[in-house]
């Protein structure tokens, strides 16, 4: 147990510590779990609380939840941290809480990172949680389902919090302004458009908002009896020069054209400066890796199909690892996009559907392909005639699957690019069979 200074006072406390959520009324974000009459809530309200695992990336109030369940509950509470615990520390807390247990008292075992932990001291878990003796509340930032043992995990209920929005960092780093435990007792001058500027480079990490904003404070101009806080302290602040922008106005938009446009133009050196800008901007990566993704077939297509599992992958490493470590995942994903052969032909089959679509929405789906599950359907020919490709020989039918008023209709059409020219070879082989077949029986 660490021992406090007589001298030690709680101002002395970092801002994130000392604004630190002591109800759910106070606490920010997870809306979908806190909100009025929602599940999480209504469990610590009514301290029901069974083991369960929170999920999701740093300072998205983890610990705090299990902090402010602490306050709440009846039962006994042990903090346990996976860092700096072992199988011996695991085993003296299990005896402890069996001991309440005989006494007809709970204990909830919190347990911080507990990714951390190996197969052998989850597994030391396994049995108090199995008879009751403790209820288990871990925290972590990995994927569960990886890291935590499967017998422990299926014990557990799993709780994602999801990064907290701007608008909710901006509304924080706003009451730890008025705050008395923040600077409620100083006169700060902050531009509105600077606190949703910090609240942006956070991205989702409560603690990393409160941080620049305390860092910016700290570093203020004085002003009589006020301290002003400048754009220039903030670039300093966040080493963010010259970069300040608002990620839903028009240079969000006018960055990710450039990055698509670089792709599509086969640049990667311009297509990795336009992802710098972006990410060292504090735009959200998973947004990028989501507009990657759709690069990947939208501008290349079948001429590189690997093009899409590049994209996805780059997205899970993003989800997994977030920044700043996922940002050469995202440059390996970029250079890829901009050195892959270039097809929009699926982009342009889509639209061409799509427009046919909106236009001729009554088309009956032909009976030979329509299913036939009661006798009546059978009755009405639903099926009748339908041919099962894998009968043929050549595993293709010269069966018509448009309508008749779209018969003979093609929407994909096949560039020469990369491996899209083996889908137009083979395409074509498909037409001119299927063409045949049909004038034969004709």
């Amino acid at each position: 147990m660490e021992q406090q200074s007589m001298f030690y006072s709680e101002a002395e406390l970092p801002l994130a510590a000392r604004l630190r959520p002591r109800t759910l009324e106070e606490f920010a974000g997870q809306k979908h779990l806190l909100g009025e009459g929602k599940i999480l809530r209504r469990l610590i309200e009514e301290d029901k609380i069974g083991s369960m695992i929170f999920w999701g990336p740093p300072g998205v109030g983890k610990t705090t939840l299990a902090r402010i369940i602490a306050n709440r509950t009846k039962a006994s509470f042990i903090d346990f941290s996976a860092v700096t615990s072992g199988i011996k520390e695991i085993k003296q807390v299990m005896e402890q809480a069996e001991k309440n247990r005989r006494f007809g008292e709970k204990t909830i075992l919190f347990v911080d990172e507990i990714h951390r932990f190996n197969k052998a001291q989850q597994d030391a878990f396994l049995p108090y949680v199995e008879r009751g003796s403790i209820i288990l509340i871990g925290a972590t930032t990995e994927n569960p389902s990886f890291e935590v043992n499967g017998a422990l995990l299926s014990r557990c209920k799993v709780f994602v919090l999801q990064a907290l929005k701007t608008e909710e960092l901006a509304e924080l780093l706003n009451r730890a302004l008025q705050d008395e435990r923040g600077f409620g007792k100083m006169k700060v001058e902050i531009d509105p458009e600077l606190v949703e500027a910090i609240a942006s480079f956070a991205n989702g990490d409560a603690r990393s908002a409160l941080s620049t904003l305390e860092m910016a404070v700290l570093n203020g101009e004085a002003k009589g009896d006020a301290v002003a806080v400048t754009r220039e302290t903030v670039e300093q602040c966040t080493s963010k020069k010259s970069l300040l922008y608002d990620k839903k106005g028009e240079e969000h938009y006018n960055l990710i054209s450039a990055l698509h446009k670089s792709m599509r133009n086969s640049d990667p050196d311009a297509a990795v400066y336009w992802l710098a800008r972006m990410l060292e901007a504090g735009e959200d990566p998973l947004y990028i890796a989501r507009r990657i993704a759709r690069f990947a077939s939208e501008d290349v297509g079948l001429a590189d199909p690997k093009a899409l599992e590049i994209a996805v992958a780059a997205y899970q490493a993003c989800h997994f690892i977030g920044m700043p470590e996922c940002s050469v995942h995202l440059t390996q994903a970029a250079v890829y996009m901009s050195m892959a052969p270039k097809s929009n032909a699926l982009y342009m089959a889509y639209e061409s559907a799509k427009r046919d679509a909106l236009n001729m929405l009554a088309e009956p789906v032909p009976l030979t392909i329509r299913n036939a599950p009661t006798k009546l359907m059978k009755e009405l020919d639903y099926g009748k005639g339908y041919q099962y490709a894998h009968d043929a020989a050549e595993k293709i039918t010269d069966m018509q699957c448009l309508p008749d008023s779209l018969e003979g209709r093609e929407y994909y059409r096949p560039t020469q690019e990369g491996l899209e020219s083996r889908y137009a070879a083979r395409l074509k082989e498909i037409k001119e069979w299927k063409r045949s077949k049909r004038e034969k029986r004709d």
